[in-house]
């Protein structure tokens, strides 16, 4: 299974053929990028685990089982993974400016998801809008977004 993840963020078409359901490379970088940000606190609770299923599902427009499939599979692509690179770069290619900064808003909402922002997720969600190129002020603008949309006070 992990070697056809890996292949998915590859972009290998082959590896997807046989399964049309199967989650796209795109799919799995980002799911994986959104429990990344989750586990840096060494939390990985069930707020997280739902906003992570609710936002990929109104990403990606999935049925609850293809919901379930995908962060399944992110789980296991985060977990089998030393790095955030093959996730970034997946994104990068396949995202315009506007879809990046959207992934930056849902790593927000999943760090949030529990009502504390951690400095490792603040960090990671920092390295990661570095990696795919989005600004400092447009960053800090999705974490504002975020913190009007869960009503937190920042």
């Amino acid at each position: 299974m992990i070697d056809r993840i890996f292949s998915l963020l590859k972009g290998d078409v082959k590896a997807a053929k046989h399964d049309t359901r199967a989650p796209s490379g795109l799919q799995v970088a980002v799911g994986a990028l959104l429990v990344e940000a989750a586990r840096r606190d060494d939390v990985f609770n069930a707020d997280e685990q739902g906003a992570i299923k609710r936002l990929l599902a109104e990403r990606f427009d999935l049925s609850p089982q293809d919901t379930q499939e995908l962060f399944d599979v992110a789980e296991e692509a985060s977990a089998q993974s030393g790095q955030l690179f093959g996730f970034t770069n997946k994104v990068v290619k396949e995202l315009d400016e506007v879809e990046r900064i959207q992934v930056i808003e849902m790593l927000w909402e999943v760090a949030y998801a529990d009502g504390v922002l951690d400095a490792y997720e603040d960090a990671m969600i920092r390295r990661v809008a570095g990696l795919v190129y989005v600004s400092d002020f447009d960053r800090g603008a999705a974490r504002r977004r975020v913190l009007e949309k869960l009503n937190i006070k920042g």
